[in-house]
């Protein structure tokens, strides 16, 4: 599922390429997650995935995963790395993908959160797409999942 963007929202931004805002730090997509997110609070477990462009500049649009629950397992692993390949590569050739998790609840990273980011991570190592550090986002809190937790978890 797609979702636009909300026009109050800076990412949402019908000008061309070249007059949208990029990202380029860490800083600037916790920030634009931020914009996007808040308020805080989540009814059910979702995957959203925002397609940078080689320049760093956002899609307007974002794409929705539902029933984001589990991860997928590894036997879902090769479909999923292709539906991400599909994405950056029709949509921002030479871009890059950005990913959050949101669900309800508190608290920090758990068990599907770590799992999802993996697998995300993952899927685009396996096809080759440069990818954001993913984030969380629960009913209170954002937060980035560092590469370093993923690995030790």
């Amino acid at each position: 599922m797609t979702h636009d963007i909300p026009a109050d929202r800076p990412a949402d931004d019908d000008r061309p390429a070249p007059h949208r805002p990029s990202i380029r730090t860490q800083a600037d997509l916790e920030a634009t997650w931020r914009r996007l997110m808040e308020p805080l609070g989540f009814s059910r477990h979702s995957l959203w995935l925002m397609l940078l462009d080689a320049d760093g500049r956002p899609v307007p649009k974002l794409v929705e995963i539902d029933d984001a629950h589990r991860a997928p397992g590894e036997e879902d692993l090769d479909g999923f790395a292709h539906f991400v390949l599909d994405l950056v590569t029709d949509l921002v050739p030479g871009g890059r993908l950005a990913a959050l998790r949101s669900r309800p609840g508190v608290g920090g990273p758990d068990a599907d959160d770590l799992g999802w980011a993996r697998v995300l991570v993952g899927a685009c190592r396996r096809v080759g797409v440069a990818t954001e550090v993913v984030h969380l986002a629960t009913d209170v809190d954002l937060l980035p999942l560092p590469y370093d937790v993923l690995a030790v978890a």
